[in-house]
């Protein structure tokens, strides 16, 4: 859990006080490859901040297809914000891509946390900031990149990911068929 603790104090100064009351209501859970923390129609309770391992986001499409809109590694948040905020049923599940440890702060217990440890707000808003500008920025790559530009810019951005990731996760998360991705890839080779 320290690892949680030290990403927080990059982004904001926490008193050994504010360490404290965090670790207090932070639950910790080891995932199995291929298990999910959130399923589809399930309301999400919670965030989940990566300690080790490799998880993504994904729905299912009309034609039964997993569509990744999301990969989350260590140090990394992963939610759905819009179950969470509305108490609706997720479109979405989260899912282990590789064995791992997650830190997880319910829901019920932020509002409590935010009050006790008034700077978690400001460290959420700068990670959210952070998240959201690299997701504008991906989508723009979409519209302005060819596949296999999406897929250099990815790689040199993200190298470790190619190396944990299957192939038709990061062909879904980039847009296109693992047949593309492998054309791409053998071009390279």
């Amino acid at each position: 859990m320290q690892r949680l603790i030290a990403h927080i104090s990059r982004f904001v100064d926490l008193t050994e006080e504010d360490k404290d009351t965090i670790l207090s209501v932070i639950q910790y859970q080891q995932v199995k490859k291929k298990d999910h923390l959130l399923r589809q129609d399930m309301i999400c309770n919670a965030n989940y901040f990566i300690l080790k391992g490799c998880f993504r986001r994904y729905y299912i499409d009309e034609k039964g297809t997993e569509q990744t809109i999301q990969f989350a590694i260590d140090n990394w948040w992963i939610t759905d914000y819009d179950s969470m905020e509305k108490r609706s049923p997720s479109s979405y599940f989260i899912q282990a891509v590789e064995t791992g440890e997650v830190a997880i702060l319910d829901k019920r217990i932020q509002e409590e946390l935010f009050q006790k440890v008034p700077v978690m707000e400001r460290y959420f808003r700068l990670v959210l900031q952070r998240s959201y500008a690299a997701a504008i920025q991906r989508i723009r790559y979409i519209y302005e990149f060819s596949g296999e530009e999406r897929y250099n810019h990815f790689s040199s951005l993200f190298p470790e990911f190619l190396q944990r990731i299957p192939q038709y996760m990061l062909a879904s998360y980039l847009g296109f068929t693992p047949e593309f991705l492998s054309k791409i890839r053998a071009k390279k080779n």
